[in-house]
């Protein structure tokens, strides 16, 4: 439990909100349902085991901080994630109804170490060992076949080693989930552009030999689509993306919308991960506060990249 005032909100709530899920909680010293809950808050924190940060605000002395939220009365609890307000509520309530609530929006124990696994998995990657990686995620995936954050780096990984089958093989049973999720939609319409590039004679040609076709014939869809592949695994995919737009633009449904799927699928893999916040790098005040979503940080280029090209297809399709 940390004491949290208008100097240290950002890096304790804000910013370590993007990392843990945290547990406002707005009282005051002469409150006595505030008596009540505080030590009941505290002890589910210890309870919960690090899968929640709990922080108290008194009401009183941080009124900046109160009237940001909009407390009216006390004890009100608030829980941040990805620094924003997501539920709460008022009053002194029961421990099961505390952790009914919590349970409601923080994830399971072993969701938690599942996250540490994969963060130490990506740290071999960054040291330059993505075979040791791949054997720690073939391990997580063995454990849990659940694990759908294990299953897409392992994929994604088998692809960048050219194992292809391996990777057809680990990405089966995700697509054939209800609903699939997009990003595993995204790894299959890549797959399906390398394995295109390997047994296609066009997947060797130079570009000059697209630019001939589609010159004689603005409609030779196959050949834009075909070029667009070639693009997507050299990994030039802003002009993949602007030959699969020519096709989206001039029909929609051609080759039961493939060229759209591809183009959304180059979206999904150019997207950045969701970053972990620094609370040292937070740099904003806290009259800043990024409360109801009013404050947006400042996007990196490949987020603007994905940004504009979102709404190219948008625009294609309206």
């Amino acid at each position: 439990m940390i004491n949290v005032t208008i100097e240290n909100f950002d890096a304790e709530v804000v910013a370590a909100s993007h990392q843990i899920p945290v547990l406002v909680d707005f009282w005051a010293p002469w409150c006595g349902p505030c008596k009540v809950i505080g030590p009941l808050l505290e002890k589910v924190e210890v309870d919960y085991a690090g899968r929640f940060k709990l922080v108290k605000i008194d009401s009183d002395q941080e009124q900046q901080l109160s009237q940001a939220f909009g407390i009216r009365s006390i004890p009100t609890c608030v829980l941040m994630i990805d620094g924003k307000p997501v539920d709460g509520f008022m009053g002194a309530v029961p421990e099961g109804q505390l952790k009914t609530f919590l349970d409601k929006h923080l994830p399971a124990a072993d969701a938690a170490e599942s996250s540490e696994e994969l963060d130490a998995i990506q740290a071999q990657l960054y040291a330059g060992d993505p075979q040791a990686a791949l054997e720690k995620l073939h391990s997580a995936l063995e454990a849990d076949p659940g694990n759908d954050d294990a299953r897409y780096d392992y994929v994604k990984l088998l692809m960048e080693g050219n194992l292809l089958d391996d990777a057809e093989a680990a990405l089966a049973p995700a697509l054939k989930a209800i609903p699939r999720q997009l990003r595993f939609e995204a790894l299959e319409q890549f797959l399906d552009a390398i394995r295109f590039v390997e047994n296609d004679e066009r997947g060797t040609w130079a570009p000059e030999q697209f630019e001939a076709l589609i010159a004689a014939n603005k409609r030779d869809f196959d050949t834009r689509l075909a070029k667009a592949r070639v693009l997507m695994v050299s990994g030039n995919w802003t002009a993949a993306m602007d030959e699969l737009l020519e096709i989206v633009m001039r029909d929609k449904a051609w080759n039961n919308a493939v060229p759209r799927k591809t183009f959304v699928a180059i979206l999904e893999l150019l997207t950045p991960p969701k970053a972990k916040a620094d609370p040292a790098a937070a740099g904003k005040s806290a009259g800043g506060i990024e409360l109801m979503g009013k404050v947006v940080a400042e996007q990196d280029p490949q987020a603007q990249l994905v940004a504009v090209y979102r709404r190219k297809l948008s625009m294609a399709l309206n």
